[in-house]
């Protein structure tokens, strides 16, 4: 029983090799990336230790609308963008002098949806340099519109996280901290969760997502 209970569990997984072309994109790779990737797994791993079937919906519920929405928004300004393109004859797209090759694991349905999000993300942003390069942009609207989506992937990926560590602490407080050490390797770290409650109401990424749903998710009933 108890070499039952140490064996490891063994979760399906893809690994894809991604390229990922503009500096915005490789700097939401860099900085938050595995940080959302172990987030999108915890939760899912403590919500389940947990045992609430409502919360599990609802949690999940919240985080899918989170980065639908702003998969949502990037689409939209994929598309405007590249109608800008037609209308000013551009079909070229520029090459990087710094593209990376990158290894993501997908864990979950959460993930590869995160990880489509990065790759538009890229799109568009290289959508962008081309109208620069051809002086459709001013230095200015290439800066603003670049950093804008940078920025909104970041906040949304401190937005998930904030959530993990909002679930970690409610698993704590009903006395399942060890199993949810032991599920996911981490273990609950308190005045992480006080800064990440903050980020979740300061974070307003522009997703759609209204803040009582956020707040709803970050506080992860505990009654």
């Amino acid at each position: 029983m108890a070499e039952a209970r140490n064996r490891a569990y063994s979760r399906p997984a893809f690994d894809r090799r991604i390229t990922i072309q503009s500096e915005q994109a490789q700097r939401v790779f860099e900085r938050e990336f595995p940080r959302v990737v172990s987030a999108l797994y915890a939760i899912d791993v403590i919500l389940r230790i947990i045992g609430d079937d409502r919360e599990i919906d609802e949690i999940e519920s919240v985080v899918g609308a989170m980065i639908g929405d702003c998969a949502k928004d990037l689409q939209n300004e994929k598309a405007r963008i590249d109608k800008v393109r037609e209308d000013n004859g551009i079909t070229s797209l520029p090459r990087y002098t710094h593209p990376e090759q990158v290894e993501v694991r997908v864990v979950s349905p959460q993930v590869a949806q995160f990880v489509a999000l990065l790759q538009k993300m890229d799109e568009l942003m290289i959508s962008l340099d081309a109208l620069w390069l051809c002086g459709v942009l001013s230095n200015k609207q290439r800066s603003d519109g670049v950093y804008q989506w940078q920025q909104r992937l970041l906040r949304l990926g401190r937005r998930i996280v904030a959530i993990e560590r909002r679930a970690r602490a409610s698993a704590g407080k009903r006395g399942k901290e060890s199993e949810v050490r032991e599920a996911t390797g981490v273990a609950s770290e308190r005045p992480e969760v006080e800064v990440s409650e903050q980020e979740v109401i300061e974070a307003d990424d522009g997703s759609g997502v209204s803040d009582n749903r956020a707040a709803m998710a970050a506080e992860v009933t505990t009654e």
